[in-house]
């Protein structure tokens, strides 16, 4: 297996796949080495830079402008952890930034409303709320003052949590020292489709050009299809600077009165004719916001359009915000691969080795600590595993059992526990309910359980399986003093200290017979009962 590439110092920036690529520059999913934690890492192209002969006072600015962007300090904006320069070559620059797990907006409207007004369209709320989220992040960087310049649906994600992020703030004024000029190839700084007048004029950038753009991108949200469809960037550009837009409750009639006013004073050709700032256009979107406690999706007013499949509703955290997160949720189930024919031998072979090869990478990477990434490791073959070998081969299941390990191992017993189940069903189904390999994953499913706080559904499991275990190895076997240990802590920890006690004294008497009085499993129980007395007494 190939490793990596890294950056940073000594490493410690570990760049695993490329997820995006664009104008300026590459964006790769990574790993912080130092703190086990998924990164996404923006490499500036060299010929963004211009010169590699002013690569250090380049990276001086990057540096600069990047702290700015830091400074932002909203959820809405993903965290700025490093700003660095390669010094191998001195010509590349990278953003390190938090990882986000979400749904691009472009994604989202091209499954909402790429068939135009035949498609479903976005709900009325969904749009609002977007927007609204949008107006925060934007008066947050507006006060430092930081103008993004190239807002749009690429550049904003939905979140699994409902939350939008805005991507890719204030990376124009980084790459370019005069803001106002053309860029090298002689176009303006930004996306013709959602740019500004005074953008494609070169004139004076300021927080009103983000209104603009966002007008752009409501509009978009709310009708399906761009405010302006010229082909060619040149019309396009004629079209924002002359042409007035269309009406939204023309080609959406149920589309709210004030929403339609709203965009239309955000398309504004003259920024002095646009809302004063975003905070204004937030509280115009508030009546379109659905109310905390309202149902999904439901706002003051009528909605209508359909919310799309597999995309994180951001009405959310408007109807429950500041929601915790539920301890006693059922975790999402784990989805088993797609089955398909296994291959031919040779890459049967070449699949062997990758897998060897997976499991010493991640177990070097969890020696280090390193359990996020040494879990991802694993995951990655799981996949070409299953499609080569079938989803029940046993070198399959044998990675996924090893992964849900590792993820407990790293206390992430959140994601953890959902591959166990699936994983004790599969074995239950394959090799009986009490094989060795289902016995052992409802073990740790029930371990997993214990540690997110579901005590008694951990108690009935650990019950469960010390009954099965007993009744194949008997009461003093390694696995059924492990699990006599764990339900008597459990059920002291509970508070039934009666039970507790007897099933701790008893599990003392039999440990001091298997593994004797001076082993330090059997000192332990011996102090825990000694505690549990004089609590008593």
């Amino acid at each position: 297996m190939a490793q990596a590439p890294k950056i940073g110092d000594q490493g410690r920036y570990e760049l695993i796949e490329e997820i995006d690529s664009g104008g300026m520059g590459v964006v790769w999913r990574g790993y912080d080495t130092v703190l086990d934690r998924e990164i996404a890492v923006k490499v500036i192209r060299p010929d963004a830079i211009g010169s590699p002969s002013h690569a250090q006072e380049f990276a001086l600015r990057f540096r600069r402008e990047a702290r700015v962007t830091a400074r932002i300090g909203h959820h809405g904006v993903p965290q700025v952890f490093d700003a660095l320069l390669d010094e191998a070559s001195y010509d590349r620059l990278y953003l390190v930034m938090e990882y986000v797990h979400g749904t691009s907006l472009r994604t989202v409207l091209a499954g909402a409303g790429a068939d135009g007004l035949g498609a479903s369209l976005l709900p009325v709320s969904w749009a609002a709320s977007i927007a609204a989220q949008i107006c925060t992040v934007l008066s947050y960087a507006h006060a430092i003052p930081v103008v993004h310049r190239d807002l749009k649906p690429d550049n904003i994600l939905i979140a699994a949590d409902g939350s939008v992020k805005v991507l890719d703030f204030g990376i124009a004024k980084i790459l370019r020292s005069d803001v106002t000029r053309l860029t090298a190839t002689g176009n303006p700084i930004g996306t013709t489709r959602y740019m500004s007048p005074e953008q494609i004029n070169c004139g004076k950038i300021t927080p009103l050009s983000d209104l603009y753009a966002l007008g752009c991108v409501l509009h978009e949200l709310l009708s399906g299809q761009p405010v302006f469809t010229g082909d060619g960037d040149f019309q396009l550009m004629r079209q924002h600077v002359d042409m007035p837009p269309q009406r939204l409750r023309d080609l959406r009639p149920e589309v709210p009165e004030g929403l339609e006013a709203l965009t239309l004073d955000l398309l504004a050709k003259a920024p002095e004719q646009r809302p004063a700032d975003a905070y204004a256009v937030y509280e115009r979107l508030v009546p379109h916001l659905p109310l905390p406690g309202a149902g999904s999706g439901l706002s003051t007013l009528p909605d209508t359009g359909g919310a799309p499949s597999g995309v994180a509703d951001p009405t959310v955290v408007y109807r429950q915000p500041n929601a915790p997160l539920r301890r006693t949720a059922a975790p999402s189930p784990a989805t088993e691969p797609t089955p398909a024919a296994p291959s031919p031998a040779p890459a049967d072979t070449a699949l062997r080795d990758a897998i060897r090869e997976a499991y010493a990478r991640s177990a070097d990477l969890a020696d280090d600590g390193r359990f996020t990434q040494a879990a991802d490791v694993l995951k990655a073959l799981i996949g070409p595993a299953a499609t080569a070998l079938g989803v029940q081969n046993r070198r399959v299941l044998g990675l996924r059992r090893q992964r849900a390990a590792v993820l407990m191992a790293g206390e992430d017993y959140r994601r953890a526990l959902p591959e166990f189940d699936a994983l004790a069903a599969i074995y239950a189904r394959t090799a009986g309910p009490s094989s060795h390999e289902t016995l052992e994953c409802r073990r740790s499913a029930a371990g997993c359980r214990a540690n997110l706080g579901e005590t008694e559904a951990a108690l009935h499991e650990f019950q469960d399986v010390l009954e099965l275990v007993s009744s194949a190895e008997g009461d003093a076997s390694a696995t059924a003093l492990d699990l006599r240990r764990n339900i008597g802590v459990l059920l002291y920890t509970e508070g039934d200290r009666d039970t507790a006690e007897g099933v701790l004294d008893a599990l003392h008497e039999d440990m001091c017979v298997v593994l004797g009085e001076d082993d330090e499993e059997t000192r332990e129980i011996a102090d825990l009962l000694l505690r549990l007395r004089r609590a008593e007494g």
